[in-house]
């Protein structure tokens, strides 16, 4: 199972070993069999969804997040992309502070939402998806992984994972840490801030905290000028 590029992300980004690993059952492996790239099912196949990197990022049963997915993507081009049948995505994996990276069927890793600064940061990889294939673009997508991008930082621009798990313990897989008070609730990107808390419940709570904001899809904008045409 370990090409190079899994063996890049394992390896070197230093994401391996699997922790806290549940097994995928024949029946999820199966309703996601034409819905996501086989070669993600085969990582589901030998590693199950685990934590990686000491939890820092964790390969999740799409299922297990398809309702609060449906609560950030409301009122969006994206829930209108799934109406209208252009979409359908599904959250693949998620960070320890709550990030949710999600994969469209037709548009491959297009979205990350970041519930602590509720926003969704698009980028739409149709073209790449179309040109690489399925197979290809998710091999990228664990190699191109590091720690740091999904790390959160505090005031001083300093990481806090690691010392979020010195001081909380570490992350079980329904786990996250999460500011307390919310940064939308006027909370501070400080260490002292952080609480372990289920993660499900507390994406739900942030996205009703208020006005999730759509970042602008930066390469679909840099595409879009003259010296790209």
């Amino acid at each position: 199972m370990m090409n190079k590029f899994f063996d890049e992300f394992y390896n070197f980004a230093g994401f391996g070993p699997a922790i806290k690993a549940e097994m995928s059952s024949k029946e999820v492996l199966s309703f996601y069999k034409d819905k996501l790239p086989a070669r993600l099912l085969e990582y589901w196949q030998e590693y199950g969804f685990c934590g990686w990197g000491d939890g820092i990022f964790w390969t999740v049963n799409p299922a297990d997040y398809h309702d609060v997915l449906q609560t950030w993507l409301q009122g969006t081009e994206f829930e209108r992309r799934e109406q209208n049948g252009i979409d359908e995505y599904f959250v693949i994996g998620r960070g320890a502070f709550g990030r949710l990276f999600v994969w469209g069927k037709t548009s491959g890793q297009s979205i990350k939402i970041n519930p602590s600064y509720g926003m969704l940061l698009p980028t739409d990889n149709t073209d790449n998806l179309r040109k690489r294939g399925e197979e290809r673009s998710i091999e990228l997508y664990f190699a191109n992984k590091s720690k740091d991008s999904m790390d959160e930082k505090d005031l001083d621009k300093k990481n806090l994972f690691d010392r979020a798990m010195a001081k909380l313990g570490p992350l079980e897989a329904d786990e996250m840490y999460a500011f307390v008070p919310a940064l939308a609730l006027g909370g501070t990107n400080k260490l002292e801030n952080l609480q372990k808390v289920k993660i499900i419940e507390h994406l739900n709570f942030l996205a009703e905290l208020g006005e999730k904001r759509v970042m602008a899809d930066i390469v679909a904008l840099s595409n879009a000028l003259p010296h790209n045409k």
